[in-house]
């Protein structure tokens, strides 16, 4: 018997109550603000500790961790909203008003201060994306799958 000579199996459905998916709306949106105040704490804290002696790496984390804020909030906006309306033209487009925005505010963090200033604001930028990933790993790992039927 041949790969194409496998008869025709009806199609398993994923079992997913509306009560799981307000549990994990709950979760989703518990998640965010936690990782936003927790990304702006630890961005601060290594701000504060770096300030007296590299004033412009403060300032280049600083940026960096609220545009990684600005930018994780603004995709994971726009992912509901592909969500809603399924258009994926609108939010490719957002992407790259993003991409923009933040590369502009990278670019002339490098361009008034030291060159090495990209690496700090992106350590912030990318931090809040770091703590959610890991975060939400942990979580939704602890749940149990879905049951297929």
């Amino acid at each position: 018997m041949g790969w194409d000579d496998q008869e025709d199996s009806p199609p398993t459905r994923r079992t997913y109550s509306d009560a799981e998916a307000a549990a994990d709306l709950a979760t989703y949106v518990a998640l965010k603000k936690a990782v936003v105040i927790r990304a702006l704490v630890v961005a601060a804290m290594g701000a504060l500790v770096a300030l007296p002696w590299l004033p412009f790496l403060s300032v280049a984390l600083g940026a960096g961790a609220l545009c990684g804020v600005g930018n994780m909030l603004l995709t994971m906006y726009g992912n509901e909203r592909v969500i809603e309306s399924r258009n994926l033209g609108t939010f490719a487009l957002s992407s790259f008003l993003r991409l923009g925005l933040f590369g502009i505010v990278a670019a002339s963090l490098a361009v008034r201060g030291p060159w090495w200033s990209l690496g700090p604001f992106f350590v912030g930028f990318f931090l809040p994306l770091a703590l959610y990933a890991g975060r939400a790993r942990r979580i939704f790992r602890r749940k149990e799958p879905c049951t297929n039927k």
